[in-house]
């Protein structure tokens, strides 16, 4: 591409008309394009594509196309295209990337950028400067710092099917590379932590796979686990008694529960103490009337909240008393650095909320402990944790973001080491004070009007970005802005395949612990692998 700037401003950007052989079909939205000043080179993200004419006249009434002398005439003198342009990054005489406090001069030459370009503001690839994708028409790595991805929490959006789960491979890959930060990943549909089919119906590695025991794998249903033979590291049971009310309100949605059943729940704690759901879901249905008189609450109330209550009981999970402290065993992981994978198998989403609720609750208690301990004794803090999580508007909802400790952890976790990975297809579900405290926001296609508003709210250009977001291909683009790039970037993700293996992967496949795991299947000695 080859034009040059003849009308434009820092508000409304940067009009380049097309010259020399440039074809209007060749340039799509989301482009690179470096603007060269007499002092700076500007590089801008092309945002829109249009005709304009010296007569308007001429595009209105049209023309004989079929007159090859008619349309050398008009072509490109008569009518011509434009490009706009919005400059994002400006490059000083000293390769310095600023902040754009200027235009280019009239008359500046623009042209396709190039390897240097992006280089120059993006970063080569390093562990830490990650290779995330390339510019839909350019084969030049595009990177994300990790460094400032895990310094804020960061979102990953986009409708069913577009992307979300390999760009969310890619980034946890990523991050257990680099050692910047350990991740806690609620893997609801069991896609992260073992190998997964791909949407192709072909097979993908999990991170066991390609980082052996920096990771480790825990699993709320074992018989899952053992159908799909993932070599687990624990089995995850939670005791009764460290259920709370608080962990039951959060749930409130789901279980229907009215302001007399909270009430009562509260009541029940008093009277039994921290085994009080157990106790209660164990009392003999003919004797909830005399319950209710001791505690001074309704009978007929409570026996609703006995029947709402009993849901608990099919969670596989659950159990009055445990072998041994799970939850602690995964704090201890992620303290010594290991990346914990939870897999939920086919346990309900009220198993999933409820499990997610508990843990994060540990993790912020254990954080704060340990970042007040470091300030005290003037040392380094804990290694910055990222929770990765599914779903995230279930817990992220403007009706109980605020009580929720993911909530909690969105807003005010990041002084403490801690931050979300929030992996959803509605960005207008989630609390706005909650999505204006995502650093970093990836986002495949969406359709919605609503989803795409709330993605944008509070970002630069948001206009103009919108156009680039309706561009977007159906499956393998996104859209990075935030924190952890030095300007909005379109981005054909990388793919996850045996070449991306081969770039991250510390492990070798055939050192792996998979072959003692499967002859253990295969002599039925299955409580050594999974002890009760």
């Amino acid at each position: 591409m080859k034009g040059k700037l003849f009308r434009g401003s820092i508000s409304s950007g940067l009009d380049i008309k097309l010259t020399g052989d440039s074809i209007i079909e060749d340039i799509k939205v989301g482009n690179f394009v470096v603007v060269a000043g007499k002092k700076n080179k500007y590089l801008c993200m092309v945002t829109d594509i249009k005709y304009e004419a010296v007569n308007p006249q001429i595009m209105i009434s049209g023309t004989d196309f079929d007159s090859e002398i008619d349309e050398k005439i008009i072509e490109g003198t008569g009518v011509y295209g434009v490009i706009t342009l919005s400059p994002m990054i400006q490059v000083d005489e000293n390769q310095n990337a600023l902040t754009v406090k200027s235009i280019p001069s009239y008359g500046s030459y623009a042209l396709d950028a190039d390897k240097d370009d992006i280089y120059a503001v993006f970063g080569e690839p390093s562990d830490e400067n990650f290779y995330i994708g390339t510019p839909p028409e350019m084969d030049i790595p595009i990177c994300i710092n990790l460094k400032k991805l895990v310094e804020r929490s960061t979102g990953i959006f986009g409708r069913a099917g577009t992307g979300k789960t390999y760009l969310t491979r890619l980034l946890l890959s990523g991050l257990v590379k680099s050692k910047l930060a350990v991740s806690l990943i609620f893997d609801a549909h069991n896609e992260y932590g073992y190998g997964a089919k791909s949407e192709n119906s072909g097979y993908v590695k999990g991170l066991k796979q390609l980082f052996g025991s920096k990771v480790a794998i825990f699993t709320l249903d074992r018989e899952s686990s053992l159908r799909r033979q993932v070599p687990i590291d624990g089995v995850l049971n939670i005791a009764y008694n460290q259920i709370t009310p608080d962990d039951i309100l959060l749930l409130n949605s789901m279980l229907n529960l009215n302001s007399t059943a909270i009430e009562s729940i509260y009541q029940i704690m008093k009277k039994e103490g921290n085994n009080w759901l157990y106790n209660f879901l164990n009392i003999d249905a003919s004797e909830i009337d005399e319950y209710a008189l001791e505690i001074g609450a309704n009978g007929s109330s409570l026996q609703a909240l006995r029947r709402k209550l009993e849901r608990f009981t099919k969670l596989p999970f659950l159990m009055n008393v445990t072998p041994n402290d799970c939850i602690k065993q995964i704090m201890d992981y992620l303290q010594n650095g290991i990346n914990v994978v939870i897999e939920f198998g086919n346990v309900s989403t009220l198993g999933y909320m409820l499990v997610a609720n508990i843990i994060t609750r540990h993790i912020h208690d254990m954080y704060v402990k340990k970042s007040e301990e470091a300030i005290a004794n003037n040392s380094k803090g804990p290694l910055p944790l990222v929770i990765t999580v599914e779903e995230a508007h279930r817990f992220l909802d403007p009706s109980i973001s605020k009580e929720t400790t993911m909530g909690e952890i969105a807003r005010e976790m990041r002084k403490y080491n801690v931050t979300l990975l929030i992996v959803d297809q509605r960005t207008s579900q989630i609390d706005t004070e909650v999505m204006s405290q995502i650093g970093t926001k990836i986002t495949c296609r969406l359709e919605d009007d609503n989803d795409i508003s709330s993605f944008l709210s509070g970002v630069n250009n948001a206009s103009k970005l919108r156009n680039v977001l309706a561009s977007l291909d159906q499956k393998q683009q996104a859209l990075i802005i935030g924190h952890a790039v030095p300007m909005p970037v379109v981005i054909k993700t990388r793919n996850y395949d045996q070449e991306f293996y081969k770039d991250v992967s510390t492990f070798n496949d055939s050192d792996f612990i998979d072959k003692p795991f499967l002859e253990l299947i295969e002599k039925e000695k299955i409580d050594e692998l999974f002890p009760d």
